[in-house]
């Protein structure tokens, strides 16, 4: 008898701490929101939120033309499952792709030339180096991965055609990929790259030394050229969600559709998106993400949207600062990280 009162006693306990758990459970569930939930309320308390943050970053002045940005300017958009568009702050606000274009430049380097052959002139490794580190150029004899700037300006070369040609053809995918034929290049900002792009221009001439490049410094042009493509906010938001689906446009679009591509191009974005930050950036937010010195960084939430942010200061690895910190909050808020 005593054996069966002391029985339903602990049966009583166990219902009562699984009841427990599973409500426990269900409210940790409920702090966190789909992001089938996305509003522009939410984005406008995230950017608001981080807004000041500003004002402990440094808007990039090693090219002249960038040092005018305005460091209080910001943006915030996302593109959701359904393709839909949700956008806050400066939406009309334009600044220059930079680094972001190498996800481009990538994507039609392997459709030209094929992953095996791409990749046989460069690495797929990580780094703790900055984006304009080269010399692993002497100790390795090829660049780190297409990320960083020696890898970026060795895939542009690997784009068929001759003079301005392979730049057209990033132009072109920027502007389909984002349904915006009205999308160009500033003269003035490529014009400052150019003329200021000495350790690019070195690094260049490094690889064609090496036998990596083949060709004249047009195809660097072509670099500085794709670096100078001006877009918003939301363009960069429906790259995300292109590279997010398989390389499908966010109106659903299917011409470029390929798995192994958006696969490839997402990797790189994770390991060496955030140049020496990366590693960390992967354990904080935790998804494929690009940023650029002109203070957007673009971000694919695989199987489901695309994020843009504009902030022109940067920190010392030179990813926006404000940016990084709305972005962190919405992998959170959203539990958007892919771990």
């Amino acid at each position: 008898m005593q054996s069966y009162k002391m029985n339903k006693v602990y049966r009583s306990k166990s219902t009562m701490i699984a009841a427990f758990l599973l409500v426990g459970g269900s409210l940790y569930a409920q702090q966190s929101k789909s992001f089938k939930e996305i509003s522009t309320r939410d984005l406008t308390t995230i950017m608001e939120k981080n807004r000041s943050y500003y004002e402990s970053g440094k808007v990039a002045d090693y090219i002249p033309e960038l040092g005018k940005m305005d460091p209080k300017a910001l943006a915030l958009a996302v593109v959701d499952e359904k393709g839909k568009i949700h956008s806050v702050g400066d939406i009309n606000k334009k600044f220059t792709m930079q680094s972001i274009s190498k996800t481009i430049a990538l994507m039609l380097a392997v459709m030209e030339n094929g992953e095996k052959t791409v990749f046989e002139k460069m690495g797929y490794y990580g780094t703790d180096k900055p984006f304009n580190h080269f010399a692993n150029l002497e100790t390795m004899g090829k660049p780190l991965n297409p990320m960083m700037n020696a890898g970026a300006i060795l895939t542009t070369s690997l784009i068929s055609g001759s003079g301005q040609l392979p730049f057209d053809k990033i132009l072109d995918m920027v502007r389909y990929i984002t349904n915006n034929p009205t999308l160009d290049y500033s003269r003035i900002v490529y014009e400052s790259e150019k003329e200021t792009g000495h350790r690019n221009r070195g690094m260049f001439h490094i690889m064609k030394n090496v036998g990596l490049i083949s060709g004249g410094e047009e195809q660097l042009d072509n670099y500085f050229r794709q670096c100078s493509i001006e877009l918003t906010a939301e363009d960069l938001a429906k790259i995300g969600y292109f590279f997010a689906h398989q390389c499908i446009r966010f109106d659903g679009d299917k011409r470029y559709k390929d798995a192994e591509m958006s696969k490839l191009i997402q990797s790189q974005m994770l390991i060496a998106g955030m140049y020496e930050f990366s590693g960390e950036y992967a354990r904080t937010v935790g998804l494929p993400s690009k940023s650029g010195v002109g203070g957007g960084i673009v971000v694919s939430v695989p199987q489901q949207g695309g994020i843009g942010v504009f902030s022109a200061p940067l920190d010392s690895h030179g990813n926006s600062v404000v940016g990084y910190r709305m972005i962190l909050d919405l992998a959170k808020q959203y539990n958007l990280g892919v771990f």
